[in-house]
């Protein structure tokens, strides 16, 4: 049977669920028609626009820029933090708005989803239940989505890219043509900033040069990756519309600091604070790690990263930073740090687990982990901290940003 695919997209989410909050709060202003911005904690000099109103936009205005060049641009603009909580709330309320159309659903993120309408039309149209869909999510929750139709995901969600805001198109496989082989390579899902001039270089400029382009040329350049643009730009995607999140490929932390740092004990520390939620998040997920990778960023805004893999998969914490400080006395080089991060990857499940020949014997450490685990879940994560904890409180004050898994 032919898969029937909705991507449901959210317009603006961030911006427009803190003006939707805001109305219903009593506020007169609409801050979706003023130039406004969500955006980091300046304070904490993490401070970059995240979302921002299509007044904004005609400023030039762009997403990812420091709030500080935004302000630049525009003298009256309003800025408007973040909150997760309520995002998180707005994004419940559309997943549970969705639920009543079918029980296939994947959050592909926090604002948007992938519907499988197969099997849950009951004789309507689907166009009728996408304009449905749209009209409910406006008038009971007070934001718009734009809604792709297609066969499959990838051009499901290539749909909803289209013209924005509050707007359904379909793109069906007799539509690839006329709708999508006609935008710059740039806009194909998938392909990103750096392949992109490589493509223009091989003189491929269109969604439509890629799909004519013979195969077997992009495998051998770009492998594996060459094989999935050739697909998608032919709008072949068989992937399911997954209903369970899949467990994470990574987790990690990192934190803007509010004063540049120098002092390499002083960095440690805060990369141990950092260590103790990623390994508690770690051991929650019932993982294992086999890399652990630390990124600094200097106070002129110069990333670098080192990564080693571990002697065996753990979630030990003691051997994390065992291992994170081995690579902190291979990168540090004396510069002042405004940024440090922690991540762990190569997951994989404990049950999965496979006794290495070189490993020490950790029971003890499992042991110490697993009660300061359930210590922290009864009553509360700072209820038991090591001492290098304390010490970074005077650096960060105990607000980390966590990075998504």
């Amino acid at each position: 049977m032919e898969r029937t695919i909705l991507h449901v997209d959210v317009n603006n989410a961030f911006l427009s669920w803190t003006a939707v909050d805001m109305l219903n709060h009593g506020y007169k202003l609409d801050i979706r028609e003023i130039p406004s911005i969500i955006g980091g904690d300046q304070e904490r000099r993490s401070g970059i626009v995240l979302a921002k109103s299509p007044v904004a936009k005609k400023f030039g205005i762009v997403t990812g820029e420091p709030i500080y060049f935004a302000k630049k641009k525009c003298n009256s603009l309003e800025v408007f933090p973040v909150n997760f909580k309520l995002f998180i709330k707005f994004s419940n309320d559309l997943f549970d708005i969705l639920k009543s159309y079918s029980d296939k659903i994947e959050r592909f993120s926090i604002d948007e989803c992938f519907i499988d309408m197969t099997n849950s039309m009951r004789g309507r149209s689907i166009l009728d239940i996408a304009k449905e869909i749209s009209q409910r999510v406006k008038t009971e929750l007070g934001f718009t989505v734009n809604i792709g139709i297609a066969h499959n995901k990838l051009l499901a969600k290539m749909a909803s890219d289209f013209e924005k805001p509050d707007k359904i198109h379909t793109l069906f496989e007799n539509e690839i043509e006329s709708k999508m082989w006609t935008l710059p390579v740039s806009e194909l899902f998938m392909i990103g900033k750096k392949t992109v001039p490589k493509l223009l270089n091989m003189g491929i400029k269109t969604i439509g040069d890629l799909a004519h382009t013979d195969q077997a040329l992009l495998i051998k350049k770009f492998g594996k990756h060459g094989k999935l643009m050739y697909e998608y730009s032919n709008g072949i995607d068989s992937s399911e519309v997954i209903e369970k999140r899949e467990p994470p490929k990574s987790i990690g932390n990192t934190v803007t600091l509010p004063i540049d740092i120098l002092k390499k004990d002083d960095i440690f520390d805060i990369i141990v604070a950092l260590i103790e939620q990623v390994t508690y998040r770690l051991r929650k997920n019932n993982m294992n790690a086999n890399v652990v990778t630390i990124q600094l960023r200097t106070s002129d805004f110069q990333d670098f990263s080192h990564q080693k893999k571990l002697p065996y998969a753990t979630s030990s914490t003691k051997q994390i930073i065992k291992t994170s400080k081995e690579l902190l006395d291979e990168m540090f080089n004396n510069k002042l740090i405004r940024l440090v991060g922690v991540s762990v990857g190569g997951l994989e499940s404990k049950e999965n687990r496979q006794i290495s020949f070189f490993e020490d014997d950790s029971s003890k450490d499992d042991k110490l982990d697993t009660v300061l685990d359930e210590l922290k879940a009864k009553f509360g994560y700072s209820t038991v901290v090591r001492g290098s904890k304390l010490k970074v409180s005077k650096f960060v004050e105990g607000k980390e940003n966590k990075i998504k898994d």
